[in-house]
């Protein structure tokens, strides 16, 4: 009888807490907004517009979101790397769209959630061409610009361990003061995500006089971040990413979604789009909002290519970041 009465108080803990954390969806929906965390200045990702708006890579991902739960408004919340965990763990934004990587003890001790991948990236090093630098195992003594409260920290640290050299960390807590130091000739190297490496490079007096050296020392899974427990606010902004990725494997984009949704025979494209079946109603939102994410964000290639891709200041490749079908690991499980 005691075994019995501690299983049904224990039952009652778990319940309790899992209640405690749950409700993301709803408390958006009530309140009208989007409270989305994201940088303060990185271009390509986040940062404002001529007009005062606010765009990017990460930020269309937080308005694609905020298009499937059917608000209107999104409270851009800028904040540094050290900053960006707490604030949502503290419940100060309901989502964290900015640069982070998926790592084991994010997920696990500090208890985040990583819906889902939405740019495969790695660390790499920049250095000025006048250096005729051609390997990053050429900088033994480098003095290294890096951003603090980040994985860069430990993952610069590892590469030169592993090749026995030696450098000297020159750590700020804001990446457009790590940006300067290295510009202005402080320091020797500048080092963080590849992509983020490209945005800052797109900054600086003379973007042209940068090279970003060919060693990737990590892997840096990138994707929007939320507090732990809350399973249904996850599936919302799991599957609001997967759906930018379906609809480009399938041919859907901004402009044809209509037209899709009103003439495709295809049983799995009625499904993704809310035409037929209840996939989008079973996660808790509406059967239209599938079309309207589409129609603010569009696909993931769009996205990629209005924000990094070739005809960016960024001039990025999809690479690892091509659908699954063209070689790449962007993959949508399947809509049924």
């Amino acid at each position: 009888m005691v075994r019995f009465r501690l299983t049904l108080v224990g039952l009652l803990v778990l319940a309790m807490a899992s209640f405690a954390q749950a409700g993301t969806l709803q408390d958006v929906q009530k309140d009208g907004f989007l409270k989305c965390g994201t940088h303060i200045e990185n271009p390509g990702f986040s940062s404002l517009d001529s007009n005062g708006k606010r765009i990017g890579f990460d930020v269309d991902f937080c308005r694609a979101v905020a298009a499937a739960v059917n608000v209107s408004e999104i409270k851009f919340v800028p904040l540094t790397s050290k900053e960006r965990l707490p604030a949502l763990q503290s419940g100060e934004i309901d989502l964290l769209s900015r640069t982070t990587s998926l790592t084991m003890s994010r997920d696990t001790k500090l208890g985040f959630d990583f819906p889902a991948v939405t740019l495969y990236d790695g660390q790499g090093m920049m250095v000025r061409k006048s250096l005729g630098i051609k390997s990053a195992r050429e900088l033994d003594g480098a003095a290294i610009a890096l951003q603090t409260g980040s994985t860069t920290e430990l993952n610069i640290t590892d590469f030169f361990r592993r090749n026995n050299m030696n450098f000297t960390p020159v750590v700020f807590d804001k990446q457009p003061d790590v940006r300067k130091a290295y510009d202005t000739g402080r320091c020797d190297v500048h080092t963080t995500d590849i992509s983020g490496l490209a945005a800052q490079r797109s900054l600086m007096k003379n973007p042209d006089e940068h090279i970003i050296l060919p060693e990737v020392i990590s892997k840096e899974p990138l994707g929007p971040v939320v507090r732990h427990g809350d399973n249904q606010w996850a599936d919302v902004v799991r599957w609001t990413v997967w759906l930018t990725v379906g609809a480009e494997e399938k041919g859907i984009d901004s402009k044809n979604v209509d037209e899709f949704y009103a003439n495709s025979k295809d049983p799995e494209v009625q499904r993704m789009l809310g035409k037929t079946g209840s996939l989008w109603k079973d996660l808790g939102l509406d059967q239209g909002a599938p079309v309207r994410v589409l129609k603010a964000v569009g696909n993931y290639g769009e996205i990629f290519e209005r924000n990094l891709g070739k005809s960016t200041p960024l001039r990025l490749d999809r690479g690892l970041n091509a659908l699954w079908t063209k070689g790449g690991l962007m993959y949508a499980p399947p809509f049924r």
